[in-house]
């Protein structure tokens, strides 16, 4: 692992079973294996969100990572413009579309990098350069997500 996740980040997903925790972790890692200096900014809202791109702004984001209690999205801000060869590409939203991972196994597919890859050359054209850094914003008062299991000990 090139870049630890921060611990407030391992925290956040203490909400959700492990199997779900451990999906957001790995998809994480893909993303940073194939963009390894992208900057990644880390919400904690209904769900817990992490944001990948070339700044800390939410223009330069090219995609992110959403968790749910029976699956992860791997979502792209500019989705509508991405090719969709392997007709995986959710969602109605004029720009947003997303694919849903349930397992470790749908994690691995080839095509999943090749969307991320998709999707950060986008991004790239529009000028930005990453920083390799991680932010974590956390929104109190939201309540957790429906199917979010609740927090260990607290």
């Amino acid at each position: 692992m090139q870049r630890p996740p921060d611990p407030q980040l391992l925290g956040f997903l203490e909400a959700y079973d492990r199997h779900i925790s451990d999906l957001a972790l790995a998809l994480r890692e893909v993303i940073l294996e194939e963009v390894p200096d992208a900057s990644e900014s880390i919400y904690q809202v209904y769900t817990v969100a992490i944001w990948f791109g070339f700044s800390g702004k939410m223009k330069d984001m090219f995609c992110y990572i959403a968790t749910n209690a029976g699956h992860v999205n791997l979502g792209f801000p500019r989705g509508s413009s991405l090719p969709d060869p392997n007709r995986v590409l959710e969602g109605e939203g004029r720009t947003m579309r997303h694919i849903k991972l349930r397992s470790q196994r749908d994690v691995e597919r080839p095509f999943v990098r090749r969307y991320i890859q998709t999707a950060m050359e986008q991004a790239a054209r529009l000028g930005a350069g990453g920083t390799g850094k991680s932010v974590v914003k956390s929104i109190r008062g939201v309540p957790a997500k429906r199917g979010a299991k609740k927090p260990r000990g607290k």
